[in-house]
């Protein structure tokens, strides 16, 4: 489990690819200052394990599906990513609940500079536009975000200075496609309520 509080910005140096899966190879020294073999890391919002770690970085296996369902598909060597490690029992929750199972990808539709912050607004898949409330939480590339407005097909997050230097969505530009992870209460309100409606 996560918080959707980015701890640094890491590094892909390496991608090594196979027929159904990648291995990436991710610096980033706040993540592996205390990690171990197996341990769980949010990479933009993907959690991966560790396999294999050095002092400043680790690498983790990637599965095809998770490399079709997320922006680590298309990922190319040397892109920025978020980092943050599994939460501990007993830590601070400062975002909300994410588990880094990501429902899919959503494509930066506009910018709109203020004078301290940025209103970044993404596209929205229908099949998860029933997860996604206004004043909601929302996960944006494993940053914990809460939405300021939502349409039937899209949404939009208000980034505050601190946000835009300490993640990599300071960097995304119009047509990027980001990782996103509704809310897990959402998800599960929609699985239950979808049986109740089947009982009656």
């Amino acid at each position: 489990m996560f918080t959707g509080i980015i701890e640094e910005i890491g590094r892909i140096d390496r991608i090594e690819l196979t027929d159904d899966a990648a291995r990436f190879t991710v610096r980033g020294p706040i993540a592996v200052s205390d990690a171990r073999h197996g341990d769980s890391i949010s990479v933009s919002g993907v959690c991966l394990t560790v396999v294999e770690q050095g002092d400043d970085w680790f690498t983790a296996d990637v599965m095809r599906q998770t490399l079709v369902t997320s922006t680590l598909g298309d990922a190319a060597e040397g892109r920025t990513v978020n980092l943050e490690r599994a939460a501990k029992i007993g830590d601070r929750i400062g975002g909300h609940i994410v588990q880094g199972h990501i429902d899919g990808t959503s494509e930066l539709l506009s910018v709109v500079p203020g004078e301290a912050w940025r209103v970044l607004r993404f596209s929205l898949d229908p099949a998860h536009a029933p997860l996604v409330v206004d004043k909601g939480s929302i996960t944006v590339d494993g940053t914990s975000l809460t939405v300021s407005a939502v349409g039937d097909d899209w949404f939009e997050v208000s980034l505050i200075p601190e946000t835009l230097t300490a993640t990599t969505l300071g960097e995304r530009v119009v047509g990027d496609r980001v990782n996103i992870e509704t809310d897990i209460l959402a998800r599960q309100v929609q699985r239950m309520l979808r049986f109740e409606g089947d009982r009656a």
